[in-house]
Formats: structure tokens, C-alpha cells, sequence
């Protein structure tokens, strides 16, 4: 059901070419080290990248980025930048131990401002860090933003799978194209080479076929992730010649593929004369 006067106009972003939202169902499935690492690994093939941090009650990539103290708004351009990219987030104005306490019609001026206001400059992908979950902030950028595609992350087991099921029903009826869905912690792989499921395998691949939607692969688990996060530097960065870090350019690879596909459009069949 549409809002009175017809749906929300889009905003126009010429200068940015793809944008791409990085979504989960529920928290606690690493989006928000998904959301970062591909950035990072799509900056590796283009050095115009920007990484937007859309949680504006519980944001992260201050931390991942390793930028913990406010910066003045007075003296500071927005965005920054670190390690290679374009960086926007909440946590830049905000102290960490401070609540943010905004209604809906604040959340959705923010983000807005944060795609508007600012000197993105131009930019092949925006990849955009969403909170968990299908609240003001996703219809927010879903109906306002000129969104490519969204990546859906889950973790095998099933009370994920469940939820990440309805972050996907969420852009399909806003129309935004999931370009996918990639499964994080996906395994643990020992010095021995061989591969222990966790949290179970497959549920990814599974409900990517159940909702016929691409299967964008697997992130293995690695201690590492966890103490690059906090250290600030994530670890394609830290570590590039890791599983993790390979993994993360391989979906790097499958994300920009998706995103010509849907540019070009369904092929036409061919015609016979």
C-alpha cells in the first residue's frame, strides 16, 4: 500500500554509479564486517569507493575503520576517508556511550543528509551498511535512494535464515533488485585443511534457491576478522592473503557481475531471419 500522493520520490545521484545495500533480517550475523570488507575489496579494482553507515542507533565502521573519537564537525570535511575510502557515519558526531534517541522523521532526514549534503564526489559504488532488521532506516533508503541492488547476509542456521528471508521480501516489495545472498561464518577451516561447520552449511545456498535469488558464496570464519575489526583495519586490508580476504574479493567479483546483469538487462532472444 503506497503513502497518500503516490510513492516517494527518488533522489538523484549522478555522480555515483552503483549503490549497493549491504542487509540482514537480524543482528549478529556480521553485515556490518561484510558491508566493510567488500568495500574494500571492490576498492582494490576501483579507487572509487565510499562506505555509508546507515545503523544511526548502533553504528560500527567508526570502529572498523579505526576513526573512535568524534571529530569536529567544524574542522573536518565530510566524508573522510580511510584506508582508500569515502567513510560516512553517526559514530563521527555522536560519543560511543551516548544514546541516539530520534524518532523516524529524524532518522530519515540523516540519512538523507548523508547522501545530499555531502561531497561524495564521483564514485563507482557507494555500498551502504544498513541496521538489521526492516525499520524506518531501510524504507528510508529503499524508496529515496536510487539503490542498484542489495546483498543479503544470513549465517546457516535457521533462525537467520528466517529472518533473512524477510529482509529479501522487503526490497522485493519496494523493488529493488537482491542481487544476493552471501552466507557468513560460513566454516571454519583448520591448519589441516579440512572444513568443520559450526553453525551448520548450506542454509545460505538453500534459501537463495528457494527465493530465486543468486547464491553470492561463502565467508569462512577466521578469529582474525573479530581483532581486525576492533583494531580498525579489517582484514582484507590487515590480512590480504587470507581465506577470509580471498573469499571477500571473490564476492566482490560476483557483486559487480550481478550488477552489469542487471544493467544490461534480460537478453533478448535471438531472432531468426
Amino acid at each position: 500500500m503506497q503513502p497518500p500522493g503516490g510513492p516517494p520520490q527518488k533522489i538523484a545521484l549522478p555522480n555515483i554509479k552503483n549503490i549497493v545495500a549491504v542487509a540482514s533480517g537480524k543482528g549478529g550475523v556480521g553485515k556490518s564486517t561484510v558491508a566493510a570488507n567488500l568495500a574494500l575489496a571492490l576498492a582494490e579494482v576501483s579507487p572509487r569507493v565510499g562506505l555509508m553507515d546507515a545503523d544511526i542507533y548502533g553504528p560500527s565502521v567508526p570502529i572498523m575503520m579505526g576513526i573512535r573519537e568524534v571529530v569536529d564537525q567544524r574542522t573536518t570535511a565530510f566524508p573522510m576517508e580511510r584506508h582508500g575510502l569515502k567513510l560516512m557515519s553517526m559514530g563521527f558526531l555522536v560519543p560511543t556511550e551516548q544514546a541516539v534517541i530520534w524518532r523516524g522523521p529524524m532518522v530519515h532526514r540523516a540519512l538523507v543528509q548523508f547522501l545530499t549534503d555531502l561531497n561524495w564526489g564521483p564514485l563507482d559504488y557507494l555500498v551502504i551498511d544498513l541496521p538489521p532488521g526492516t525499520g524506518d532506516a531501510q524504507l528510508t533508503l529503499t524508496q529515496t535512494a536510487p539503490l542498484s541492488g542489495a546483498v543479503i547476509v544470513t549465517t546457516p542456521q535457521d533462525v537467520a535464515l528466517i529472518d533473512a528471508r524477510k529482509g529479501l521480501e522487503m526490497f522485493r516489495q519496494v523493488r529493488v533488485p537482491v542481487l544476493g545472498i552471501v552466507e557468513n561464518m560460513s566454516y571454519f577451516e583448520g591448519d589441516d585443511g579440512k572444513r568443520v561447520n559450526l553453525f551448520g552449511h548450506g542454509g545460505g545456498r538453500k534459501l537463495a534457491s528457494e527465493a530465486g535469488v543468486p547464491f553470492l558464496g561463502e565467508i569462512p570464519i577466521d578469529p582474525r576478522v573479530a581483532e581486525c575489526g576492533d583494531q580498525g583495519e579489517p582484514i582484507v586490508r590487515k590480512y590480504p592473503e587470507s581465506g577470509v580476504a580471498k573469499a571477500y574479493r571473490a564476492l566482490a567479483a560476483t557483486v559487480t557481475e550481478r550488477l552489469q546483469q542487471i544493467d544490461r538487462g534480460p537478453e533478448l532472444p535471438e531472432v531468426q531471419l
